[in-house]
């Protein structure tokens, strides 16, 4: 007798994002993986080109990455369309480095729609939950979007050796050049927006990645390319809307009339002081604050955030929320200070399909399996989470 069993379905979703999902007229399908690997041998025939350089983007490796990335994310979409699903949650990318290999990596929850058959599937960087909140705010998915730049952040003396005779305060020229490596990344996440179609790019996530142990970092933004159904003019003003605001924020910022314009970054490039031998100084003290690096600081702080002000002033922005900042030290007595957040604007065009969310959309999943082996034992292992 033929066994007539379906055969069980293996999703990466939680309890609650099924709870969402079925809100929204879907039900499970199976995990999806995509994958392309590369060999890490180009690093060395890059590497000698990296020595005379202090910071700015490093073009071919950028476009390797990006292919990578792509390559692994088209694998998953044939997945998908081999299970005959809807659309996709949940998408990652990552890198994982092999002994002489990068494995690009994305991973993600089939979905399909419980009744007829949609014109095109959809692919998305939120998850069930999240996936929820966007849509009944007025955001269809489209499509997983991503835009990133590789840089140098000096190489051999670099930086440390070009600031050697630096005194404190801004350096004018490298934040010009660091801000151009942080916005390079969100245009290229719009440029992917534009070209399927979107008005909308949500739910972004920026990454600042080491690569592979050289002095290459990779500047990662990944998002949900939407379409908005909020009309109103300063919004189609700007072509393709722009936030970092969690799903749950910007429902609750819809309930009340708030929509999202631009995602605002603000980023200075400071100098601790070399010149007069700063760090030998310390020395000397014992305890007690030491004010004139506290000034210095407050006001790198203040001028990163001064910036986020001008942008959002340029868009006529009610308000930016969210700000976030933070601090790299870039070596050789440098620090960068960046912030970022997303301006926003009270419009009459912005709601919500329903009057409040379900717990299940706000519920935070807890995670039940823990690996203490890598402490104990000293093994690495590679986790990929949905």
């Amino acid at each position: 007798m033929t066994d007539q069993r379906r055969q069980s379905v293996l999703s990466g979703l939680s309890g609650n994002e099924m709870y969402c999902i079925d809100l929204l007229g879907y039900h499970p399908g199976n995990l999806l993986v995509g994958n392309s690997v590369f060999s890490r041998g180009f690093l060395g025939s890059l590497s000698a080109g990296f020595r005379g350089m202090v910071g700015g983007e490093l073009t071919a490796v950028t476009e390797m990455i990006t292919q990578g990335r792509h390559l692994s994310m088209q694998r998953l979409i044939g997945e998908m369309q081999q299970n005959q699903g809807h659309g996709a949650t949940s998408v990652t990318t990552e890198l994982i480095f092999h002994a002489q290999n990068i494995e690009f990596l994305s991973v993600a929850s089939t979905v399909h729609q419980k009744v007829g058959v949609p014109a095109t599937a959809f692919t998305s960087s939120s998850d069930g939950q999240e996936l929820y909140c966007q849509v009944d705010a007025g955001y269809q998915p489209v499509s997983f979007v991503m835009g990133n730049v590789a840089y140098s952040i000096g190489v051999g003396r670099g930086i440390t050796g070009a600031f050697r005779q630096m005194a404190r305060g801004e350096v004018r020229e490298y934040s010009d050049l660091f801000a151009q490596t942080r916005n390079l990344a969100l245009q290229r996440i719009v440029g992917e927006a534009q070209s399927v179609g979107a008005n909308a790019v949500v739910g972004i996530t920026t990454n600042i990645l080491p690569f592979g142990g050289s002095a290459v970092q990779e500047m990662l933004m990944v998002g949900t390319a939407s379409r908005h159904e909020i009309s109103d003019p300063a919004l189609a003003a700007m072509g393709v809307v722009t936030s970092d605001l969690t799903a749950e924020e910007m429902w609750s910022l819809a309930r009340i009339g708030y929509a999202p314009m631009k995602l605002v970054m603000g980023t200075s490039v400071y100098s601790l002081g070399l010149v007069g031998n700063i760090t030998s100084a310390f020395k000397n003290f014992v305890k007690g604050e030491i004010n004139e690096l506290t000034q210095l600081i407050y006001g790198a702080r203040e001028e990163s955030l001064g910036k986020v002000r001008q942008q959002a002033t340029a868009i006529a922005a009610d308000d930016v929320i969210g700000i976030k900042t933070y601090v790299y030290d870039l070596g050789g007595g440098l620090i960068e200070f960046l912030a970022i957040g997303t301006a926003v604007k009270r419009t009459s065009a912005a709601t919500t399909r329903s009057e409040q969310l379900p717990p299940q959309a706000i519920v935070r999943d807890r995670d039940t399996f823990f690996n203490t082996a890598e402490a104990s034992y000293g093994v690495t292992l590679t986790q990929n989470q949905q």
